[in-house]
């Protein structure tokens, strides 16, 4: 036996070298990865098993769809108030949908590593694609090629598959891709900061891992702004939780003001506002009026606020229709441009001070 080489069934095999520095970090590196595919695997084959049972108890059914949808809703209702909110209707069909496009992921896959899956990210994505011959195409790269669920989402949206088929010389629609996803390139601990990962293993939501240390104090003390202005805010959520068939989205706050009596949604962004983001806001005002609205409630509004004071400091979203309301009355209720320009200059400031401070403690030690 060579002392020097470490092997344990289920476990990573460890070879000692001369340099402790960089056998720590293969260790540290090697387990994270191993447990993250460990627990990756297991919530793959949970929502795979529900999405199996759910349409084993639609075939029971006289009118399958109306059955089917009746079966979601009962289960959803009973499965939420004892496992928490992991388990909405829209998640239940999810996982449905999961089995009706991978019915024999489990039987290819038996003997294989757990490498071999994709992150239960990636695959709501791709049931997104209805021709199984481009589904099983961009599976496929994404594995070859580590994608990150950003950048599959982009490349199945910009019907990146067939743009290949179309295209004689492949290697500009190739290039093209890899410029346009360089910021979307894949972040080792993306498991670790997917709260989905979270509710599967019944842990807390920790906001420290979902966004960045300066995104964590603005967030922190612009909450706490808002309900002292003194202009009727109820704090309702953080990191609020809207799931659609594409993907799963985290809005930074949500507040119902009194005096309007209308939900006001915040998100934050550290750079400079793009259309995106603004589109993006408008689809959590819509859903938000269609899921949360209710009857004497006015419309829901939503405000993208930039950290970067040199921009645009924010932009308002509401339905259209609603502007004469916006103008003549919500503006009474919502901080000032240069309001909130001052408050987050001030949380800006606070924050660079503590680092720094923190920084000549370390540096005393």
């Amino acid at each position: 036996m060579n002392d020097h080489i470490i092997k344990v069934d289920g476990f990573i095999e460890f070879n000692k070298t001369d340099d402790i520095v960089s056998d720590m970090k293969f260790i540290i590196d090697s387990s994270q990865k191993s447990a993250y595919q460990a627990i990756n695997t297991n919530l793959i084959y949970r929502n795979w098993l529900i999405g199996y049972r759910i349409a084993q108890e639609e075939l029971n059914g006289d009118n399958r769809a109306k059955y089917g949808g009746e079966v979601i809703k009962n289960l959803s209702k009973n499965l939420i108030k004892e496992y928490g909110k992991g388990f909405t209707k829209s998640n239940l069909y999810s996982f449905y949908k999961f089995y009706t496009m991978y019915p024999n992921i489990f039987q290819t896959a038996f003997g294989k590593s757990p490498i071999d899956f994709l992150s239960w990210s990636h695959y709501q994505v791709l049931t997104q694609v209805k021709d199984s011959v481009a589904r099983e195409w961009y599976e496929k790269e994404a594995k070859e090629q580590t994608w990150s669920v950003r950048t599959l989402q982009r490349n199945i949206s910009s019907q990146y598959y067939y743009r290949l088929l179309k295209s004689q010389t492949k290697q500009p629609v190739i290039d093209e891709m890899n410029k346009l996803t360089e910021s979307k390139n894949y972040d080792k601990l993306e498991f670790i900061k997917n709260p989905v990962i979270a509710e599967f293993l019944s842990l807390p939501n920790d906001i420290s891992f979902t966004e960045t240390e300066l995104e964590t104090s603005i967030i922190t003390n612009f909450q706490k702004f808002l309900m002292e202005l003194g202009k009727g805010y109820a704090f309702v959520s953080r990191q609020q939780h809207i799931h659609t068939e594409k993907q799963d989205y985290y809005i930074d706050l949500v507040f119902y003001n009194y005096y309007l009596k209308c939900f006001v949604l915040i998100d934050l962004k550290t750079e400079k506002i793009s259309h995106q983001d603004v589109g993006q806001m408008d689809m959590y005002v819509r859903m938000y009026d269609e899921l949360k609205r209710t009857e004497g409630d006015n419309p829901t509004i939503g405000i993208i606020l930039c950290a970067d004071t040199d921009e645009d400091i924010a932009r308002y979203s509401i339905l259209k229709g609603n502007e004469q309301l916006f103008a003549s009355k919500y503006k009474l209720y919502l901080p000032t441009e240069e309001e909130l320009r001052n408050e987050i200059e001030t949380q800006k400031t606070i924050f660079q001070l503590q680092q720094n401070s923190e920084d000549l403690e370390n540096n005393d030690r």
